[in-house]
């Protein structure tokens, strides 16, 4: 021990039955010990994380998986804390906690796992990071807005969200690096074992979550975009990973009160059952080449071909080789205006627009002119096609810019084409609004995948998304009388 830690040791020791004298105190005078440093930072986050993704809807579902998180950060070295686990309301694949016992689970990773262990192993492994203080070591250089803007660009997808520069940023969007990421699979290991769940779990999700990985990076490739992908540091198949296979031997050897091999496979699977599989219907849904938003009552078109990213804040659609990109959001204006170009005039009175002009598009009052010299995915000074549209009390702000083109973005006629589809929903295309949904069903003789991939919901890649959702990936069949999750 270095001379230095010595004379460090009294002072802590100090500090902490100071803290603890005061938690007493706090108690016995009735009123609630003030939460941590940690735990405040922890709460700050939240609140904005929460608001930019979103809190998916199904109670029943969020109580399960708080239970079973609970359950695992009781095992864990710090049990005293009031852990929060929360499934937020997006359809990429992650998971990933801040600090204080705050653990953030996406909607889109669970139809991956195929039974209570494999959540409570995701879980544990993120409850690992927070008991040993991952975060809060790569936080120094970091402020809480850049870490949490920096967790939801893991799942949007979109670095421009967050200060993706800084320590702690990287660090929840691609790991802590192997040693990190170990210890908390080590961890999260233990707790598996000292709850009664198999330890092997860890290694089962890991491999699904490979398996996911390696399929997005291909589509991701076909579709010329970055791949998301779940923030593991493994390069081989974590089968062959000696060192993840050792970790999770030797918790396995951990002392437990329970029998070690509960997996709960069909109390899980019921818990998922109905999940919202794509967009959820708070966030609409894309279809073909329109998007439907049933709260709204909207519905709006993009030209064919063009690839459409439902995200929490903010719609977009890319032509092709991304030449030309559409963003469409939506902000209240200030009270009192309900003119569109009232509302542009006021917040790009330092722009120089160019054609101004005053819309009617399907009924509803609507302005657009050029803006020049604006920020787009193509650079800070760009020429910008702005449509303001206002409808349900809300200012639709669509933003058309393209890689090439003079005063006006090449894809211009584009963005005025699809801005003129944008109209109020029909009582017909209602059930076009509502998402699809995950059901879980015992496979019949006969069922092979791609059978059910022709009757499956799902739009893109069904036989390659219904062997991930079945650990059948890359070539499995189902096997009749087990159960088997298909899309509706």
């Amino acid at each position: 021990m270095s001379k230095l830690s010595r004379k460090l040791l009294p002072c802590c020791a100090a500090v902490a039955l100071a803290a603890c004298a005061a938690s007493v105190l706090a108690a016995q005078s009735g009123k609630p010990a003030k939460p941590s440093r940690e735990v405040r930072t922890a709460q700050q986050m939240h609140i904005q994380i929460t608001q930019q993704m979103g809190v998916h809807e199904d109670l029943e579902l969020q109580e399960y998986v708080q239970r079973i998180g609970e359950k695992v950060a009781k095992a864990s070295a710090r049990p005293e804390l009031e852990w929060k686990f929360t499934i937020v309301d997006t359809d990429d694949v992650n998971a990933f906690a801040t600090m204080g016992g705050y653990v953030y689970i996406s909607r889109g990773i669970l139809p991956y796992m195929q039974n209570e262990a494999q959540l409570a192993a995701v879980l544990g492994h993120e409850v690992g990071h927070i008991a040993s203080h991952h975060l809060q070591d790569r936080q120094k250089k970091s402020t809480v807005a850049s870490i949490a803007s920096a967790a939801t660009a893991i799942f949007t997808g979109v670095p421009a969200l967050g200060d993706l520069t800084n320590m702690a940023g990287q660090a929840i969007v691609s790991g802590y690096g192997r040693e990190a990421e170990l210890e908390a699979d080590r961890l999260g290991a233990e707790y598996l074992s000292k709850t009664g769940y198999d330890p092997e779990a860890m290694i089962d999700v890991i491999s699904t979550l490979k398996d996911q990985d390696l399929f997005e990076r291909e589509r991701a490739r076909l579709e010329h975009r970055q791949p998301r992908l779940y923030h593991g540091v493994f390069a081989s198949h974590p089968d062959n990973d000696t060192r993840l296979r050792q970790a999770v031997a030797a918790a396995g050897r951990v002392g437990s009160q329970a029998t070690g091999n509960a997996d709960n496979a069909e109390e899980f699977l019921k818990a998922i059952n109905g999940l919202p599989v794509g967009s959820s219907r708070r966030q609409g849904m894309v279809r073909d080449n329109r998007f439907y938003h049933a709260d709204y009552q909207l519905t709006i078109a993009f030209p064919r071909g063009w690839q459409i990213q439902n995200e929490p804040q903010q719609l977009l659609a890319a032509g092709p080789n991304r030449e030309h990109i559409i963003q469409l959001t939506a902000q209240a204006p200030p009270e009192g205006i309900t003119d569109p170009r009232q509302f542009a005039i006021r917040g790009l009175s330092d722009r120089r627009l160019e054609h101004p002009e005053v819309l009617d598009i399907n009924g509803l009052h609507a302005w657009t002119a050029i803006v020049r010299g604006d920020a787009s995915p193509y650079g800070p000074r760009s020429n910008v096609r702005y449509v303001i549209i206002y409808y349900g009390n809300l200012m639709w702000i669509m933003k058309g810019a393209s890689r090439s083109g003079d005063v006006a973005p090449s894809g211009d006629a584009f963005f005025m084409s699809a801005a003129r589809t944008f109209r109020r929903m029909r009582s017909n295309e209602f059930e076009l609004a509502e998402p699809y949904r995950l059901h879980v069903v015992r496979a019949v003789e006969g069922d092979t995948i791609e059978q059910l991939a022709k009757d499956s919901a799902i739009q893109k890649y069904p036989v390659q998304q219904l062997r991930l959702f079945n650990d059948l990936y890359p070539s499995g069949q189902p096997v009749p009388g087990h159960w088997i999750k298909v899309v509706e």
